[in-house]
């Protein structure tokens, strides 16, 4: 394999996903004459409801703060154009690293990780809540759209990667990994995996980890974007980040006295670039070395292909340092999240203990559950709100809902 591997249309390599080879639906169906399994997935994904709620759930910022900040759906875009090169460098399957990349936050609660910090926090004698596992939910159960069945009915290969895209969950010995290991396996996860079983003791797919360190390069992107227009932090400030610093002085170099906007823009693309090629160059160099030769190689590899170079771990980490002190710590982004964790919070406790007051059809059947089937019915109902419709919930159930502004 070529290191300077280009983006032109390329044969599929041997340890991508073939949509011919798919181990198929839970359900089976007849293939599509115009579209692989994995374009459908992409397909399904797109005209979901969960997926158009993105529109209106938090990335950083509030609805309230301004439109030209990232919300869940923008996030995900980028995510899905960054996971389509990288697959597309690498010789991968572009459309399952699209699939997994749209469906990656389906199961996001309103109000960003603060809702989701709250709803575990609510959850906790119940099983907790794990966004990641909640989109596995999202796309199994609780997408209810089609007459044969419930949820989107996905290829095996995308819920592989959906609910291990970060790596396996279980060891061998089946005891729960990474952050599930002093506990055990969110309640979502659990329940599917009886019913297919997804290898969840193996790496998934290179596509699956091509959607992940997507993820990372887009959250750390946009991050520094919105933070620098919303003002949280100056151009100056991020010369304290030597990963920020040689940008800024390429940019500067390149375009000295560049307005202040276009500058941004400049610093934001050239670290998508930049991270984005040390991806492709390191997948190329761990690749070589194992040279896998069909798609199980990649799973039994015991370790992440497709990621950052020891160097750029480093700085992407310093990145993350400098985002964390200067914009999700920021103490108007605090305010703000204080808030809206009361909102959240109080919308549980009152749907938990008056259940009936949720609407049809989430009211419906209440009698035949327990205690705990209850709480799951009330986390599904309130992490799929968008935070309009959060905030809105709030004012119709309480006479003191707080002020976003």
């Amino acid at each position: 394999m070529n290191a300077d591997i280009g983006y032109g249309a390329q044969a599929r390599a041997a340890y991508a996903e073939n949509p011919a080879e798919s181990r198929g639906r839970l359900y089976p169906e007849p293939e599509s004459p115009t579209r692989t399994p994995f374009q459908r997935d992409r397909d399904r994904i797109i005209h979901s409801s969960a997926f158009r709620r993105l529109k209106h759930k938090t990335q950083v910022f509030v609805y309230h703060e301004g439109d030209h900040f990232r919300t869940r759906l923008t996030h995900t875009i980028e995510v899905s154009q960054i996971a389509r090169s990288l697959a597309r460098a690498l010789r991968l399957d572009e459309d399952l690293a699209e699939s997994l990349a749209l469906a990656h936050d389906l199961g996001h609660t309103p109000f960003g990780h603060e809702g989701e910090d709250v709803m575990h926090d609510c959850m906790a004698p119940f099983g907790g809540f794990d966004h990641n596992a909640q989109s596995i939910r999202v796309v199994t159960q609780l997408e209810q759209r089609y007459a044969e069945f419930d949820g989107l009915n996905l290829a095996w290969e995308t819920l592989e990667g959906l609910v291990k895209h970060n790596g396996p969950l279980i060891g061998t010995d089946g005891a729960p990994l990474g952050k599930f290991k002093d506990g055990e396996l969110p309640f979502a996860i659990r329940e599917y995996a009886a019913r297919q079983d997804l290898l969840l003791d193996t790496w998934p797919s290179a596509e699956a980890q091509a959607a992940a360190i997507a993820d990372d390069i887009a959250y750390d992107a946009h991050d520094l974007d919105d933070g620098l227009r919303a003002g949280l932090f100056a151009i100056e400030d991020m010369r304290a980040v030597p990963f920020l610093a040689s940008i800024l002085e390429e940019v500067d170099g390149r375009y000295p006295g560049l307005e202040e906007s276009r500058r941004i823009h400049e610093i934001v693309r050239r670290s998508i670039t930049r991270m984005v090629e040390d991806v492709i160059r390191e997948a190329v160099r761990n690749l070589e070395k194992i040279a896998p030769n069909n798609v199980q190689d990649i799973r039994m590899a015991g370790r992440c292909l497709v990621g950052f170079s020891r160097d750029m771990v480093l700085q992407e980490k310093a990145v993350k340092q400098f985002l964390f002190a200067r914009v999700y710590r920021h103490a108007d982004v605090l305010a703000v999240r204080r808030v809206v964790a009361r909102i959240v919070r109080d919308l549980f406790e009152r749907f938990l203990a008056q259940p009936e007051t949720m609407p049809k059809p989430w009211n419906v059947g209440l009698g035949d559950l327990n205690e705990k089937e209850v709480a799951r019915r009330v986390c599904d109902y309130i992490a799929g709100m968008t935070d309009r419709y959060a905030i809105e919930e709030h004012r119709r159930l309480f006479d003191d809902t707080p002020d976003l502004g």
